[in-house]
């Protein structure tokens, strides 16, 4: 009897997903001029990032302004080359590969950006703003570029008449429909979507998440998106990277994370998101001080100056990243030692 469990364990093996993209010990240091007579200083916007993320899923990646979110978008989608790290797509390692090889593969990965007033040429009709992409990286011709056009229009909720159309005839709910059919002109597997939805009403909000999920269970595509909206997350997201100050503070699965989280940074940022369960909610914490400077980082954790948890072993030791429960992973000497106190939400 042993030899059928041995076939159906490596039977599950061979179907489990393998990353569409992944990074390995991602840092982008960005030399920065401090004055006359003053050595250049060093800001560590990413210092080893690690993540991953499999076709049809998604993975959020939150914190406050200057943890490196936007940083970690411009790598991905490679508007920018990493200081150091891999940058994998499809098991491929993109920062070794010969420039038309990346050029290519770098199609496959597209970003939606924040502002859809500012993302879109306003001199430039709706037609001519789908169709640039395909213009400078597609062999297709005119006609198979309009039809293309139409085509995505359709999916993401708009009409044939609004092809001929300028971005400002449009509500702020449709002009991310455009930037989002503009996304996926290349048919990319990975799209980074980089705060998509915090320029537009609340009300406008949900339409746009829920046409992102539809198209992401049509055409399989993989999710980065980056938000600070926690309620958001929750809904979009099946893994959660939580980012302080250019490091992975705490990684796992979304439900893990929402009903048990377990860094110091975790809790307070759940801590502020509104729940009506009343069994669901936290304390609010109330962080003390401000977010240190990424030119001048805190020795040992970045986070102990603001942690009420935090003792000397925090303030010279920098802790890494270690599974914990589930599939999540923590970086903090806290949980290891059992300062902090069991939360379930």
């Amino acid at each position: 009897m042993s030899e059928p469990i041995m076939n159906q364990t490596a039977s599950a093996e061979s179907t489990k997903k393998a990353p569409i993209m992944s990074g390995v010990g991602l840092k982008q240091h960005y030399p920065v001029k401090q004055g006359f007579m003053k050595p250049p200083g060093l800001v560590k916007a990413l210092d080893g990032v690690n993540f991953s993320v499999e076709a049809g899923k998604t993975l959020a990646v939150v914190g406050e302004s200057g943890c490196g979110k936007s940083t970690l978008a411009r790598l991905l989608t490679m508007i920018e080359l990493p200081t150091e790290g891999e940058l994998n797509f499809e098991g491929k390692n993109l920062l070794t590969l010969d420039r038309e090889t990346r050029k290519e593969l770098r199609q496959r990965i597209q970003i939606i950006f924040q502002n859809p007033y500012g993302s879109l040429n306003p001199r430039k009709k709706v037609g001519s703003i789908l169709e640039e992409p395909l213009v400078i990286n597609g062999k297709l011709t005119k006609a198979e570029r309009k039809e293309r056009a139409l085509n995505l229009l359709q999916k993401v909720g708009l009409k044939p008449e609004h092809y001929d159309r300028y971005p400002h005839m449009f509500s702020g709910g449709q002009r991310q429909r455009i930037a989002i059919a503009r996304g996926l002109m290349m048919n990319p597997k990975v799209v980074v979507a980089d705060e998509p939805v915090s320029a537009l009403d609340v009300s406008v909000q949900a339409q746009v998440l829920n046409l992102m999920m539809d198209l992401q269970q049509e055409l399989d595509l993989a999710y980065v998106f980056i938000s600070h909206d926690l309620s958001v997350v929750e809904h979009i997201a099946d893994k959660v990277m939580v980012m302080y100050l250019g490091k992975v503070v705490e990684y796992g699965a979304t439900e893990d994370i929402f009903t048990h989280p377990q860094h110091p940074y975790t809790r307070a940022l759940l801590s502020s998101t509104p729940r009506i369960d009343p069994e669901h909610r936290i304390e609010k914490i109330q962080l003390t001080g401000e977010l240190p400077s990424p030119l001048n980082p805190p020795s040992g954790c970045a986070f102990h100056g603001r942690c009420e948890f935090a003792n000397e072993r925090c303030k010279v030791e920098t802790p890494a990243l270690k599974d914990k429960t589930g599939e999540s992973s923590v970086a903090c000497f806290g949980i290891d030692e059992n300062r902090l106190p069991y939360i379930d939400r």
